[in-house]
């Protein structure tokens, strides 16, 4: 494998101003094959990018809140197939609305309850406003405060429990605040306050010391900047520095909601030890049963991935952690392979059939139209 290729091909994007900076690390078969940190973590101040500093990974977090579930129901304390409304009585009965309808209030009730399964699939009807803001559901979810910083993940659930879901659970697909959903049934029937959940029984077996929702005062110096392009036309070079105010939150001091769908900061470092303790079969945080879970696609026949005001992601299903690759449409995935991303940029993959995983950090908000990463697959498999 050639490590110059890899990053040259980086290296262009952070050249043209696509990327702040860039770093990754390149597994294969338990061993680092190719690692490099490029460009910069401060434009401004000419601090080059390290292996140590920390970003925002958003909806990574979702890899640690489905294995802490999964590690709940290794230990007899949740089924997959255990309504919601068991852990949080406010969500045991929900309105659904009715196909077409052109009215929140045109609803029906739901045929089935929302189940754990569900919301790992990102199937039980719930949605993001932010994904397509214009919609009347994404307003009523705006309204609801659904998204706020300043209410618990208790409080969130209280307040989705007033509107509709999108659909019947398990009928659709929809990405959506379902993570923080679960994660709050994390908290409830372990007794722990996710944070100290994730420390206790995923960071500290890793040896994850640099993976918070809020970084320690001794630790924010590395906190990289976040960077921001041009949110109509992701593809013109140029970036600028952004502030606390675009992502509501500076991730340095504590405030109520712990996001279970996007609220870590970790490392290059750290993110590489979870990703690689998967790629390994779950040791020590998952059981290789769990692990099923993690590398199969859930999801029923036909029943793909898709975003909105995107093209469907044929060919590419859900497991109860991430998306799986079912069927291959392009040389930068293969089937079998297990990947996400975050809002930033932050992605992770890792491949059981080719013993292959790959984590990258870069710091550039709302970047995933930008096609680094498929480029950089599609270069590190030919």
């Amino acid at each position: 494998m050639d490590r110059r290729t890899l990053s040259a091909a980086l290296q262009a994007r952070v050249d043209r101003e696509d990327l702040p900076g860039v770093s990754y690390t390149v597994l294969h078969r338990g061993e680092v094959v190719a690692q490099d940190c490029l460009g910069w973590a401060d434009r401004e101040a000419r601090v080059p990018l390290r292996e140590d500093h920390l970003c925002r990974i958003y909806s990574n977090t979702k890899l640690a809140t489905s294995c802490a579930v999964l590690q709940l129901v290794e230990r007899g304390l949740l089924g997959l197939d255990d309504p919601v409304g068991d852990s949080i009585p406010a969500l045991r009965t929900l309105r659904v609305l009715r196909p077409g309808a052109s009215s929140l209030a045109d609803t029906e009730p739901a045929r089935e309850p929302v189940r754990i399964k569900h919301l790992l699939t990102h199937t039980a009807g719930f949605t993001y406003g932010f994904l397509d803001p214009s919609l009347p559901i994404a307003k009523a979810y705006a309204a609801a405060g659904i998204g706020e910083a300043q209410r618990t993940l208790a409080q969130m659930c209280e307040a989705l429990a007033s509107l509709p879901l999108l659909f019947q659970p398990g009928s659709a697909w929809s990405y959506s605040v379902s993570t923080d959903v679960v994660g709050h049934v994390v908290e409830v029937v372990s007794g722990l306050p996710l944070d100290a959940y994730f420390r206790r029984h995923l960071f500290d077996p890793l040896g994850l010391q640099d993976t918070f929702f809020f970084v320690p005062e001794d630790k924010a110096a590395r906190l990289v900047p976040m960077y921001i392009g041009d949110l109509k036309n992701p593809s013109q070079p140029g970036l600028r520095r952004g502030d606390a105010k675009t992502w509501d939150q500076d991730f340095l001091h504590p405030v109520p909601r712990l996001m279970a769908g996007g609220g870590l900061v970790s490392s290059l470092a750290d993110w590489t030890k979870f990703v690689r303790a998967l790629l390994e079969g779950g040791g020590p945080v998952l059981q290789a049963e769990s692990m099923r879970h993690v590398t199969q696609n859930q999801l029923p026949a036909g029943m793909w991935i898709g975003f909105p005001n995107l093209p469907l992601q044929t060919g590419r299903g859900h497991s109860l952690a991430a998306s799986v690759c079912v069927e291959p449409g392009d040389p930068a995935s293969v089937a079998g392979e297990v990947q996400w991303g975050g809002l930033a940029g932050t992605k992770w993959m890792f491949s059981p059939s080719e013993q292959l995983a790959v984590v990258l950090m870069t710091q550039r908000y709302m970047s995933s139209e930008l096609p680094f990463w498929p480029e950089f697959k599609e270069l590190l498999r030919a």
